[in-house]
């Protein structure tokens, strides 16, 4: 056990994804695959409770380009003060920006912008340094865009991009693994933490307490955090069982 209590603990931040104003998971990122969890504000607040640090807030609906859940959002971060939520979806220019963190969001993660707005990602990337995350959606090595509808580039050379920019933290996510329970895509985060200095989270596929421990084992090659969704709805373990394995 001496060589794990010389990992860094891994910090997750429990996901809630919402769409219709409820809260939901979906299976790859795919419309029409969500099975609903009910209120997000009381979801949020569930694991605010059970000690989660993090919370990954994502508005399915701004991502998908179909409407929006600000209300929702805005009242479940405000159920949650003293709770760091990462906002996600939709926020591609100033004003869904400057109104995320108005509303308290303490980081931004950027998906589509990043890949299709290279430049206005740069400029708030300059701007706002550690509060802007930027999201990597990832199939095989190209990536997802518009919601994950839509082809957004090869990551090479999108992250080369981002380097140059100075991004302070990416979020990476293999679309193929996301609310399947099937396993993070271990290669595909150390292929990434290779290239890059900065931190990185992982997203998609945690389905056990044994994957919890695989990605904490990542740690000291600059896995920051893991964001889990699916798993802890599903039931397969308890949010502050979770939390006990990555601080191990």
């Amino acid at each position: 056990m001496s060589e794990f209590n010389r990992t860094a603990r891994l910090v997750l931040l429990p996901a809630v994804d919402v769409a219709g104003g409820k809260a939901v998971r979906l299976t790859k990122g795919e419309a029409g695959t969500e099975t609903s969890y009910g209120d997000p504000v009381d979801a949020a607040a569930d694991w605010a409770d059970q000690g989660a640090e993090w919370i990954h807030l994502v508005d399915l609906d701004a991502a998908f380009g179909r409407g929006s859940n600000a209300g929702v959002l805005k009242r479940t971060i405000r159920q949650v003060r003293g709770v760091n939520v990462e906002l996600s979806g939709g926020i591609r220019d100033d004003e869904s920006l400057e109104h995320a963190l108005e509303i308290g969001a303490k980081r931004i993660n950027l998906g589509t912008a990043a890949l299709e707005n290279p430049e206005w990602a740069a400029s708030v990337i300059a701007q706002y340094g550690e509060a802007i995350a930027v999201g990597l959606d990832v199939r095989g090595t190209t990536l997802a865009a518009r919601g994950w509808t839509k082809d957004g580039g090869d990551l090479w050379q999108v992250m080369d991009r981002l380097e140059e920019a100075g991004a302070a933290r990416y979020v990476v996510t293999d679309v193929t693994k996301d609310g399947t329970l099937q396993g993070p895509n271990l290669d595909l985060l150390r292929q990434v933490m290779e290239r890059t200095h900065r931190p990185v989270v992982a997203s998609g596929g945690i389905s056990s307490l044994d994957d919890i421990v695989a990605l904490r084992e990542l740690v000291p090659l600059g896995l920051e955090g893991a964001i889990v969704g699916k798993a802890l709805y599903a039931g397969a373990f308890t949010l502050v069982e979770a939390l006990d394995v990555a601080s191990q």
